[in-house]
């Protein structure tokens, strides 16, 4: 039986205290009644004694302490989880907000998820495309991998994220059993515009499931759209058998609100005002992609973070690096250049790449030609530096050749655009066209029955 109490001691938005409460577990769900019959929503946050921390939803304005009714429901936030779930529009808490119908859950599930025992995870080894090039043919995204992209203020990971959500795909038998749930977490309402239409106008909409938190929203709320977004893709991967790619925009919102709370329950905070736990916290989200043991579906991960000043070392990225598997950077000196995705290759990474690429995967020769040209690049970029300082003719021909194939690499490889889709083919052999510019025995990290095999032929 639900229990009603009129036992609110004191109000610190977003937090209430609840006295004299029996029988209340950590993350119940409440329910706040207000004297003109609106309902407020909160979670329980802290239990001490007869005494109950809840966490609002909402905003506080209104709620009166001696009139309003507090009822603690017994079971945490939940989704209702259906496949009729692809092709809508849910606001954070889970809620359609795109003028259809309420969903006809199969099941309720807690949005907190449980964590994937390591003895049941499957190692991720199978390929995406996404058909971005320096993702794909540099820092391939395996399904079951956790892959976040770092960004800077003001920089197009917006723009990447919508491509990203509308080009990937899955190779192969499973090619149509593929999903997109993309969380936007703390956006503008413009920008959550932005991703609705830009779904809608390439069709993409039809395979994705899209949570959309406004910057005006509550931040609690900002807390949850993660997680909602997260179960989702659980359902779809491991009841139904889909391939789910789940996108997160923008993590540093995310941690923002979770500083924002922590302040407000007056906890010791840790690194730049961060709660100490951040850590703990992000792990129990981006733990939760990957594959499981006999089930056919994947969770794969890319969370999107703004990085504050640029900043690598700041707790968000920090974190975040340590938790995934590689990261793919943004370049603000790429991005001032029009070069677009302004991906930085150099530091980027994907740890699992190696395991997704290669004959039956990606094609024989992927490895040979990465390694390649991650060498010739690093180079060339050195070459240009050199070449900047004393000046052209203290470089060697080949120097300047390697110079030459830094600009062309960029200008042809890295700036595609946000409406090129590249197949994995079209990656490789512009990889090889470029490669191209350089004397064949400056390859020295392919096999040579490739170059003999894959290596435009010089005309004269």
């Amino acid at each position: 039986m639900i229990r009603e109490y009129r036992t609110i001691q004191e109000i610190v938005s977003p937090l209430m205290m609840v006295k004299m409460v029996e029988n209340v577990t950590y993350d119940e769900l409440v329910e706040v009644e207000l004297p003109n019959g609106d309902i407020r929503r909160g979670k329980v946050l802290e239990v001490n004694g007869d005494t109950a921390v809840v966490q609002l939803f909402e905003s506080a304005a209104g709620i009166n302490l001696a009139q309003s009714k507090v009822r603690f429901l017994g079971h945490p936030l939940q989704l209702g989880v259906s496949g009729d779930m692809l092709g809508r529009v849910f606001n954070g808490m889970g809620k359609p907000i795109d003028g259809g119908p309420e969903i006809l859950a199969e099941e309720y599930r807690d949005i907190n998820g449980l964590p994937m025992n390591p003895a049941a995870r499957d190692y991720p080894d199978e390929f995406i495309q996404t058909g971005v090039s320096t993702i794909d043919g540099l820092n391939t995204l395996v399904r079951g991998q956790k892959l976040p992209i770092f960004s800077g203020s003001g920089l197009p990971h917006a723009q990447l994220a919508a491509q990203i959500a509308r080009q990937a795909r899955v190779l192969g038998d499973d090619a149509g059993n593929f999903a997109v749930v993309f969380a936007a977490i703390g956006i503008t309402f413009e920008e959550s515009e932005y991703f609705v239409q830009e779904f809608k106008r390439t069709g993409a909409i039809d395979r994705t499931v899209l949570f959309t938190n406004l910057a005006n929203d509550p931040a609690v709320e900002r807390i949850s759209t993660p997680r909602m977004a997260l179960t989702a893709a659980e359902y779809l991967a491991f009841e139904k058998g889909m391939h789910v790619l789940v996108i997160l925009t923008d993590i540093t919102n995310y941690a923002e609100a979770l500083r924002e709370v922590s302040a407000a329950k007056k906890e010791v905070p840790g690194r730049r005002g961060f709660p100490g736990y951040l850590y703990t916290d992000l792990a129990t989200m981006y733990e939760r992609a990957g594959r499981q043991l006999g089930k056919p579906g994947s969770v794969t991960m890319i969370p999107i973070l703004t990085m504050p000043e640029d900043d690598k070392t700041h707790p968000i990225p920090d974190l975040t690096g340590y938790i995934t598997e590689g990261q793919i950077i943004l370049s603000r000196a790429l991005y001032r250049q029009g070069i677009n995705p302004p991906v930085d290759v150099l530091p980027s990474l994907s740890r699992l790449k190696d395991k997704g690429i290669g004959e039956g995967k990606t094609r024989e020769d992927h490895a040979n030609t990465m390694n390649q040209l991650f060498a010739a690049y690093s180079t060339g970029k050195d070459n240009k530096e050199l070449m900047s300082i004393l000046g052209e003719a203290a470089l060697t021909p080949t120097d300047l050749l390697y110079a030459k194939f830094a600009d062309e690499f960029e200008r042809r490889y890295v700036n595609q655009g946000f409406e090129t889709n590249r197949t994995i083919e079209e990656t490789l052999d512009l990889g090889w066209e470029l490669l191209s510019i350089l004397p064949t025995a400056e390859l020295k990290r392919i096999k040579q029955e490739y170059i003999d095999k894959y290596l435009p032929k010089k005309e004269g």
